[in-house]
């Protein structure tokens, strides 16, 4: 029997429509108060895949929040990818594609990323944290996103107080207790060791500043 893994995320920030700059649709955002949110569960499936697959590929569920868009809408289909390497061995991307539809019913794709780079000064934290967002015209996969009409832009954040109520909603399901323990200690070792082929010796240096 496979085990599973599933913990819930909430990050919140500001888009722009008409804007496709991700810096200056948060700054013009936050001044026009277009404020925009997701709140998801995000799933592994079978976690020995996950660790294995190159992608780290699960599944999201959940809904986006944005008044401009129509309020609280749901997610219809989210892919979440926890690390993607790149052709820099010091850069490494989370990648976010959520598929929903605005209050009146359009299609809509908020394709986003997180950077994991180590620039100078301890940057774990706003590396991992941070998520540059497009909202797209239509439903649009990660093969199409290039020739597809950008509808806004902006940058979102985990808050600290969200981050902690994060860490409490890891959950594992299929298999025995030890089956669910191995499943934890191999997503733990993918995300430290992640963290540590990018950083080094900042991952323990950032981590001790912070605590």
């Amino acid at each position: 029997m496979t085990t599973a893994l599933e913990f819930t995320e909430e990050m919140k920030g500001h888009i722009t429509l008409g804007e496709t700059d991700f810096r200056r649709g948060a700054l013009r955002g936050k001044d026009d108060g277009t404020f925009f949110m997701f709140h998801l569960t995000i799933e592994t499936g079978d976690v020995e895949r996950f660790v294995t697959d190159p992608g780290h590929e699960g599944t999201a569920h959940g809904w986006v929040s944005c008044d401009i868009l129509g309020g609280k809408l749901p997610v219809q289909r989210g892919v979440f990818n926890l690390f993607v390497d790149t052709e820099d061995p010091a850069l490494t991307r989370m990648l976010y594609r959520l598929y929903f539809a605005d209050g009146a019913g359009n299609p809509l794709t908020m394709s986003g990323f997180k950077l994991v780079k180590d620039d100078p000064g301890l940057d774990v934290w706003p590396d991992t944290s941070t998520l540059y967002v497009q909202l797209l015209k239509g439903h649009v996969g990660s093969d199409a996103e290039a020739g597809a009409e950008v509808l806004a832009a902006g940058i979102i954040t985990i808050y600290l107080l969200d981050f902690a109520r994060q860490l409490t909603t890891f959950r594992t399901r299929g298999g025995g207790a030890a089956d669910q323990a191995r499943a934890l200690s191999s997503f733990g070792r993918l995300f430290l060791g992640k963290l540590w082929k990018v950083y080094g010796g900042r991952v323990t240096e950032s981590a001790a500043v912070e605590g």
